[in-house]
């Protein structure tokens, strides 16, 4: 009887084990390029997984939900993220972010660098390793940016500018805006800083504009770049002050996805949004408040 307790055991140990190599294969890069636009509530936050298996998160949410989300769609013991981009320091992009530079090893980071008031925007410097206290912590006109040196792990930090693009084996990420730097300058409007990418792999195109307004959509029109993607994040969470005809047309997309809150406060997506999204002639849109997570995979 003891024998036989004993080698149960072991045969439930190697059934186990088995079972743990089996499903960790699983987690293995499938050779596809995965696109997540994560359920964050009323935010931003999209991750990215390359066919070679890189990570690529462009921001965060306005809180710790990121941390589930990306423990749900990474294999536990993956806990790096080759590039972090902040669009824009606005809370409801920015505050996850803060969580994710503590709990996993982050590479690079892409920002901005605007001048901006606000907590968050101050431990997001700090974490990065570059000067807290974001006013005066950035030098007008100037990507020279002084680490803290109160860490070991600083990720490296690039501005984004429409010469600073990224590539990952094949998947190429183009930033459109800005066209410049903008480290150290003041706006008005916070949202008309966010970068705007288009990430392509292959014939596959997907277009990303955080939450820039109509003005600077028709800026990067008259700019005569190349905006045309079949996915279309939807900017500024489906407002009317964005997703102006004109850029969609540009765009052509054949699907919209709209990073959304339930039952927010600001009214999104507005009506007057969706009618330009039909006008286009898009065949699919998918909400983050309907749908939840919502995946593309090419």
């Amino acid at each position: 009887m003891i024998k036989r307790k004993y080698w149960s055991k072991i045969a439930a140990g190697i059934v186990l084990l088995y079972a743990g190599f089996v499903w960790a294969f699983l987690q293995l890069p499938d050779g596809k390029m995965h696109v997540w636009f994560l359920d964050v509530g009323q935010g931003d936050a999209i991750l990215i997984q390359t066919p070679g298996g890189a990570n690529v998160l462009i921001d965060g949410g306005p809180g710790r939900e990121i941390l589930e989300k990306l423990a749900d769609k990474l294999p536990f013991f993956n806990k790096e993220i080759d590039l972090m981009i902040l669009t824009h320091p606005h809370s409801d992009h920015l505050n996850g972010l803060v969580e994710v530079l503590r709990k996993y090893k982050v590479d690079s980071v892409m920002m901005t660098g605007i001048e901006y008031n606000n907590s968050y925007y101050e431990e997001f410097l700090g974490e990065v390793c570059l000067m807290s206290g974001v006013n005066g912590g950035f030098a007008a006109g100037s990507d020279e940016m002084l680490a803290s040196g109160h860490r070991m792990d600083c990720p490296s930090v690039f501005i984004a500018q429409a010469s600073q693009d990224f590539k990952f084996g094949d998947v190429y990420f183009d930033i459109i805006y800005p066209f410049y730097s903008l480290v150290g300058e003041k706006f008005a409007d916070v949202n008309d800083s966010s970068i705007a990418m288009r990430v392509s792999y292959g014939l596959h195109a997907v277009l990303l504009t955080g939450d820039d307004s109509a003005l600077v959509e028709n800026e990067i029109l008259r700019a005569g770049v190349d905006v045309s993607a079949e996915i279309f994040k939807a900017s500024h969470h489906g407002s009317k002050t964005a997703n102006s005809l004109p850029f969609l047309q540009a765009v052509s997309p054949s699907e919209v996805v709209i990073q959304v809150g339930e039952g927010n406060k600001f009214g999104h997506p507005h009506g007057e949004a969706m009618e330009v999204f039909g006008e286009v002639g898009v065949r699919g849109v998918r909400r983050n408040d309907l749908d939840g997570d919502v995946e593309i995979e090419f």
